[in-house]
């Protein structure tokens, strides 16, 4: 309605009370009207309101009204704990050590996972049950389940065990897209910091597009830095946005204590729909080889150190540095000599400068695809044709 029709009404009631004194029935009625136009800007403002304010989040709780009272900062806080935290797993680990006396002694960790569907395969860190001999998965409700190792990408830091639920119900995450994370936006680390199951911490994505090594020695890509508390026993947890959908799996903290700091790291939900699927069916990642084994980063590109003997570099002609031999007095002399190495610049076109570029490169392709590799050899350009095989998986 209105604000001219609105006074002119509120004045015509006006002017009907006052002649219509005496007149209870239409005193009555005039006044009722006069509290109806009275209340109706603000009426419209509240239905304005509520129309502006819908949660941002909703539909995870089994009681909306039991939100009512919270601001929309904790209506989404309270909404992801309740959608995600049943996806959430604790995983404890034995396995045996030698001891520096020669005794073989047992060693025990601990840390989170996440239920990755509904057959019992569960995502966690490698290096949380690297080495273990014996795996217990507790799930949200303590229930407990031995699992055993379906497959790692040491590379990645990834690993996928397997348990049998027997016909329990099982809550697996939903990968979300970590590719299209922005500086600022809200996280949420699930997992089971020193031992406390069932924990949520907040912050927000502090980078992204970090890199981080893994045990393998390799760089990992694409990885996101975070802000929200992560201790031991976070690694494996799963890092959720504020839809609770799985962007990345919490992984590694930057600390001279070993204890939060602030930064912490997770690896990105890309990189682990890409892994998984190949662990659960093969077991391992069928990246491709190049057969290039060590190399040393050069203003030129990279020169070629040594090569896999038999692989297919050795065999398209690609030249590494010779073994010399020199005998004497005290024994043989055994050195590298480097001048007739060839200096990798290219890959396709692409400039290789470091050792990441190469695996970069190399890993974008699949095993049987060829590649043609520019190299520097003494002072002529030399291009050759390499056909690229399955990588033998590091153990």
């Amino acid at each position: 309605m209105s604000s001219s029709w609105r006074s002119f009404l509120i004045g015509w009631s006006l002017i009907a009370w006052n002649s219509a004194a005496g007149a209870g029935l239409l005193r009555r009625s005039s006044l009722w009207l006069i509290l109806l136009l009275a209340l109706a800007p603000s009426m419209a403002v509240a239905q304005d309101l509520s129309s502006r304010f819908i949660p941002v989040v909703t539909g995870f709780v089994d009681n909306e009204d039991e939100l009512a009272g919270l601001t929309p900062e904790e209506r989404v806080n309270v909404s992801v704990y309740e959608k995600c935290h049943r996806s959430v797993v604790h995983i404890e680990t034995r396995g045996d050590s030698d001891s520096f006396l020669g005794r073989v002694v047992s060693s025990e960790g601990s840390g989170s996972g996440s239920v990755w569907d509904t057959r019992g395969h569960i995502l966690t860190n490698y290096h949380v049950i690297k080495g273990a001999k014996q795996l217990l998965v507790t799930m949200h409700d303590g229930k407990q389940y031995d699992a055993v190792l379906v497959g790692n990408d040491i590379a990645n830091d990834i690993a996928v065990l397997k348990i049998d639920p027997n016909g329990d119900e099982l809550w697996p995450v939903t990968p979300g897209r970590s590719e299209r994370l922005r500086v600022g936006q809200r996280v949420f680390a699930l997992g089971s910091p020193l031992g406390l199951e069932q924990t949520m911490t907040s912050g927000i994505v502090s980078s992204v597009n970090r890199t981080i090594p893994s045990l393998s020695k390799r760089m990992m890509k694409s990885i996101i830095q975070i802000d929200a508390a992560l201790n031991r026993g976070n690694s494996g947890g799963p890092l959720m946005n504020s839809r609770g959908e799985l962007i990345g799996m919490n992984t590694a903290i930057a600390s001279q204590v070993g204890e939060n700091s602030g930064i912490g790291f997770a690896i990105p939900s890309a990189t682990i729909v890409r892994i998984v699927p190949q662990l659960i069916q093969f077991g391992k990642v069928r990246r491709p080889s190049i057969g290039i084994e060590s190399i040393a980063e050069t203003s030129k590109g990279l020169l070629i150190v040594t090569l896999e003997p038999d692989g297919p570099a050795e065999l398209a002609g690609v030249r590494g540095a010779k073994i010399v031999r020199r005998r004497t007095v005290l024994g043989d002399l055994i050195r590298r000599d480097y001048s007739t190495a060839d200096i990798l610049s290219e890959i396709d076109g692409q400039p290789i400068r470091s050792a990441d570029d190469l695996l970069s490169t190399v890993e974008s392709r699949q095993a049987g695809d060829s590649v043609l590799v520019t190299l520097l050899r003494g002072t002529e350009t030399i291009r050759l044709p390499i056909r690229l095989i399955e990588e033998t998986p590091l153990r």
